[in-house]
């Protein structure tokens, strides 16, 4: 694990909980750190990703219409970085197919999963995010893309999240083989970052050890299911939630802090 902003308290991170008055937020000084723990595979990720962005948007537009003075009181700043989290880490190259993946894994009917994905696809639309629903498509190992997705925090860390979209957009909207190096490099151009330095990154063994490093500590501090928002290194908020909850979360800390 690199850097301060992704620490979490020794202690398990506990729930937010609780609607803090607006007001409270306008004076203050305060800043954000949000780890997003999450995996390129998970939909519900792509879901809790959208809805928390919309989230900082809107929190951040009333705490500026609150009128503080900034020479005084600087407005709320938030620093969001996304932390690794593999479903399925075992997973052989090629993928397997996501209906068959799901029964073994749930022991679901395709009945059942034809009901989540339609869930999915409207709270999806909700917050912006397309999923292609039509089909069968295939999970894949995602270990690469969370290897690149740690090189950008590296050394391109205000391009990470451009990165983590890219690729949630190339697994759900796309249905690409996540697997495949061509497609974390298409990513990662769509992202505005260097493709060259993404397949020396590829080509290695670059980040491995860190990725499961960090992968081992989220687990190791009880966060077992994803997507997992970590503010402020104690401030747990779990599962792709709707953006007034992740909105009500983070007033509550900026509340508190």
């Amino acid at each position: 694990m690199t850097g301060e902003a992704a620490t979490v308290s020794p202690t398990q991170p506990h729930p937010v909980q609780g609607d803090p008055d607006l007001r409270s937020i306008g004076a203050m000084n305060t800043a954000l750190t949000l780890d997003v723990v999450s995996d390129i595979s998970c939909p519900w990720c792509a879901v809790g990703l959208s809805a928390l962005q919309q989230a900082i948007a809107q929190v951040s537009a009333q705490v500026s219409a609150q009128g503080s003075d900034p020479a005084t009181e600087p407005p709320l700043t938030v620093s969001l970085r996304c932390q690794p989290f593999e479903l399925n880490p075992q997973m052989p190259p090629g993928g397997q197919d996501i209906g068959e993946h799901l029964t073994q894994k749930y022991g679901s009917t395709p009945e059942q999963q034809a009901q989540i994905r339609e869930t999915i696809r409207q709270r999806g639309a909700e917050v912006g995010f397309t999923f292609n629903t039509q089909g069968r498509g295939r999970i894949y190992n995602t270990f690469d893309a969370h290897r690149l997705l740690h090189w950008a925090d590296i050394e391109h860390p205000a391009q990470q999240l451009a990165l983590k979209m890219a690729l949630l957009h190339a697994c759900h909207t796309e249905r690409q083989a996540m697997d495949e190096p061509e497609v974390l490099l298409a990513a990662v151009r769509a992202a505005g970052l260097d493709a060259t330095r993404a397949q020396a990154v590829l080509d290695s063994e670059l980040f491995a050890e860190e990725v499961r490093e960090q992968e081992a500590f989220y687990t190791s501090h009880g966060i077992h299911a994803v997507p997992a928002v970590v503010i402020n290194g104690r401030h747990l908020v779990s599962g792709g939630q709707p953006v007034e909850v992740y909105v009500q979360a983070l007033r509550q800390v900026a509340a508190a802090s």
